[in-house]
């Protein structure tokens, strides 16, 4: 009996380490599949060219005979026109085009008739340039009757404006990637950009007012960064904390991503809709999706802001003044939203092009040869600037603490946990190997001495 139970006990360990080698296998597998995560993405699909032989086309037809461009899924821009001429014209110059029967005169024309009627805090405007709609949605927040006076808004304007209902709330993500803390709360920070004497960080303007001091998040935030001196909100949604020391330091070219890694920035732009693009924030990190809409209206509990970049990546608390960007170029800095990174949601952006205008701004970039930062224009286009590196090129996060090596050993998104597992696994099967093995000559030995004589 004795030497039938430690049979099945010597079988169970067999299974459970062979068990553990597939899991470990497994694991190790799709941390390599998924490795970096979603950054190299972006760099096979280059939409600045796309996305200004589009604006072009706009520019050249004028608001009352287009409604708009955007990315289509094989890449190529798409314009939407009011006339068959028009169609011919975007057509012979190598993009697509489509029809509709409202021109961005008149979309621009309901928004304007929403923004007069009465402010009612948890509603959200849009632009729709692929539905030729202008889009209100109203979260959980927001009353019946408030709803129905807002629907008789709509309803007058005409038929091109769709009211829809979404749940949560449309809120401020308070709270690049790194985490920033005040007494406000914690926001993310952006972009590093300069005046060319001093650098400083953009961040969102709901973050803290001006004169508000800033500390680093690592080291349990005691670090002092700087203090707010310039920003905007409601109305737009940014704000500029200059470093204490007046620099940026190493890396003022990177934006983390998490796990020590981080992407370069080569330009700022502006972002089109049907573009794929990453958001990074000190609360869920790297984060994909794509511009569902342009020049945005929010109705948060604090104030509104307007001509935001609609997206349909998620975002949390904390996530706020974290950067978006997409081929290293520096699009928008994350305003707010609703939903989670669990059930998903919607987030706005604040425009980075108009945040460095009005700041007299330009963004830190990576230098021609990628040893060392300067300035990009302040109006610096969709593509990157001459000579930089390439753009969305990975490189280490420096001038910062990185991860301990317990952490990235056990993040799921890294090979550690799977070869942890297989190691386990390896002893286990060895020990039950050695065990049967000792018990196999102790065995002998007894039956030796037995027969001895």
């Amino acid at each position: 009996m004795r030497h039938a139970r430690r049979r099945i006990v010597r079988r169970v360990a067999r299974l459970a380490a062979v068990g553990g080698l597939l899991l470990g296998g497994t694991m190790v597998t799709r941390a390599v599949a998924s490795e970096p995560p979603g950054v190299a993405a972006a760099r096979h699909t280059p939409a600045g060219p796309a996305s200004d032989a589009g604006g072009a086309l706009v520019a050249r037809l004028g608001t009352s005979r287009t409604a708009g461009h955007w990315i289509g899924s094989d890449g190529r821009p798409v314009v939407a026109v009011t006339d068959d001429d028009a169609a011919d014209e975007v057509r012979r110059a190598g993009a697509e085009a489509k029809v509709v029967p409202h021109s961005m005169t008149e979309l621009k024309s309901a928004t304007s008739v929403l923004r007069s009627a009465p402010r009612v805090a948890g509603t959200a405007w849009a632009l729709d340039y692929r539905s030729n709609e202008v889009v209100v949605r109203g979260d959980g927040t927001v009353s019946g009757a408030d709803w129905a006076r807002l629907t008789r808004v709509a309803e007058g304007i005409g038929g091109f404006v769709r009211m829809e209902r979404t749940e949560g709330a449309f809120t401020t993500r308070l709270n690049g990637a790194r985490p920033i803390l005040s007494t406000a709360g914690r926001c993310s920070a952006g972009f590093n950009v300069t005046d060319g004497t001093s650098d400083f960080i953009l961040t969102a303007g709901h973050c803290g007012p001006t004169g508000s001091v800033w500390f680093g998040g690592d080291e349990g935030g005691g670090r002092q960064l700087g203090r707010t001196v310039a920003g905007s909100f409601p109305g737009d949604d940014f704000s500029l904390v200059e470093y204490a020391n007046g620099r940026a330091g190493d890396g003022a070219d990177v934006v983390a991503v998490g796990d020590g890694k981080g992407v370069r920035i080569t330009g700022a732009g502006q972002a089109a809709v049907g573009q794929r693009v990453f958001r990074s924030g000190s609360t869920s990190g790297l984060r994909a999706g794509q511009v569902t809409a342009l020049d945005a209206t929010v109705n948060y509990p604090e104030g509104t802001v307007t001509g935001l970049i609609q997206t349909n990546v998620c975002a949390e608390p904390g996530d706020s003044g974290g950067p978006m960007f997409s081929e290293g170029i520096a699009l928008g800095v994350t305003s707010g939203g609703s939903g989670d990174c669990t059930e998903g949601g919607t987030t706005f952006f604040q425009p980075v092009t108009e945040a460095l205008a009005s700041l007299g701004m330009r963004v830190i970039v990576s230098s021609p040869d990628g040893t060392g930062q300067r300035a990009a224009p302040p109006a610096a286009s969709g593509a990157a600037a001459p000579g930089a590196a390439a753009p969305g090129a990975s490189a280490p996060v420096t001038g910062v603490d990185g991860s301990t090596l317990l952490s990235r050993l056990t993040d799921r998104r890294n090979i550690g946990p799977g070869l942890l597992v297989i190691a386990g696994s390896l002893i286990a099967l060895a020990g039950t190997r050695w065990l049967r093995t000792e018990q196999d000559r102790k065995a002998y030995r007894r039956h030796y001495s037995a027969t001895w004589g």
